[in-house]
């Protein structure tokens, strides 16, 4: 029986695929031992439980950014959540550790070294964290989403996804998912979100150009999250939701996406071959807009810069595109040969090819 140590957390864009490989792991070998290591802070302190998995936890300790007293405290710090997961390989018997990135996953890198216990490194975003970028110093198998993703020795995996979404056939679920949101399966769909918060920008973009939209022959499915619209409009081929659910419903009736940029919508987005419009979050290290990037390469997306999405840009930009049917195709035909639904086979690959080496 194989062990494995899987390391990671924070966000969801380092839990989901976590969640992924230990699913796949567990379907492929029912016997095997799965541990999934993470903080207490973290989403993966209430969803990897949820799942059914064992957490063991490590204490958060950041990277020092500035020379400060957590600075002086790090070095001190770093070495017992190192020496905590080396407790965790060697009581359980690990047998290969596999990172996600986030506050976890660079203890357990040090401590997967220093255990002699193989190691593989999986990246999400186009531009590295700092956990990723030194776990990938002890190991020649690294995974990551997207081409041209800065890592020693990285190869393009894709993103482990959402079983629902590696399953989907949005064309033979189109009736229900209109039924499920009120919509006509008939009628073209633009589906628009912002993530769980939502999105400030986008929501007023849209609140000021819906009717433009219903005009172009579409009908608008908006999901607002918590940054949700004043006394949004209830007319027939616009809806105008806080919270979705079932994500994979909303994917099958849409033909065009507005949204964020963050990795894992980017990626299951290309692996539906959906085209979309991506308005990169302006905050941060400008990740959002290189998660973009290969399918803009490629011609199945396009970029509207966060200040620069207003309801004239959505006339002047959107509303065209809606008529242009050889257009969309266009893009419909590039989103095609993007993305994978193959990113958890992918990386299991990796792991097997380390559990493989002498």
């Amino acid at each position: 029986m194989t062990t494995y140590l899987l390391a990671g957390g924070g966000t969801a864009g380092h839990v989901n695929p976590l969640l992924a490989v230990a699913d796949a792991i567990r379907e492929r070998e029912p016997d095997a031992g799965i541990l999934v290591l993470g903080t207490r802070e973290g989403l993966e302190a209430r969803l990897v439980p949820e799942r059914g998995y064992e957490l063991l936890f490590v204490d958060k300790v950041p990277f020092p950014r500035r020379p400060d007293r957590a600075a002086m405290a790090f070095p001190s710090r770093f070495r017992r959540a190192v020496a905590r997961v080396r407790g965790y390989i060697a009581e359980r018997g690990v047998d290969v550790v596999v990172g996600f990135g986030g506050y976890a996953s660079a203890p357990a890198y040090r401590a997967a070294r220093r255990a002699g216990v193989p190691l593989v490194v999986h990246e999400a975003n186009a531009r590295p964290g700092l956990a990723n970028v030194l776990g990938a110093r002890w190991t020649a198998q690294v995974g990551v989403v997207f081409p041209g993703t800065r890592l020693r020795g990285a190869r393009v995996v894709g993103m482990p996804l959402r079983r629902e979404i590696v399953d989907l056939d949005r064309a033979a679920v189109r009736a229900d998912a209109a039924a499920h949101f009120g919509l006509d399966p008939d009628r073209p769909t633009l589906l628009v979100f912002g993530g769980s918060l939502g999105a400030q920008r986008i929501n007023e973009a849209i609140a000021g150009s819906w009717r433009d939209i219903l005009d172009a022959g579409w009908q608008l499915l908006h999901i607002t999250g918590e940054r949700a619209v004043d006394a949004a409009p209830e007319v027939p081929g616009y809806a105008v939701l806080r919270y979705v659910d079932r994500m994979d419903l909303a994917f099958a009736l849409a033909d065009l996406i507005l949204c964020r940029s963050g990795s894992g919508t980017v990626s299951e987005i290309s692996a539906l071959g959906i085209p979309a419009l991506y308005v990169p979050y302006a905050v941060g290290n400008g990740e959002q807009r290189l998660n973009a990037a290969s399918a803009v390469a490629a011609g199945a997306a396009r970029i509207i810069p966060d200040g620069d999405l207003t309801p004239d840009r959505v006339r002047a930009e959107v509303v065209p595109l809606l008529h242009d049917a050889a257009a969309l195709a266009a893009m419909r035909d590039a989103a095609a040969s993007v993305g994978t639904r193959r990113g958890t086979e992918n990386l299991l690959a990796l792991v097997d090819e380390a559990l493989a080496r002498p």
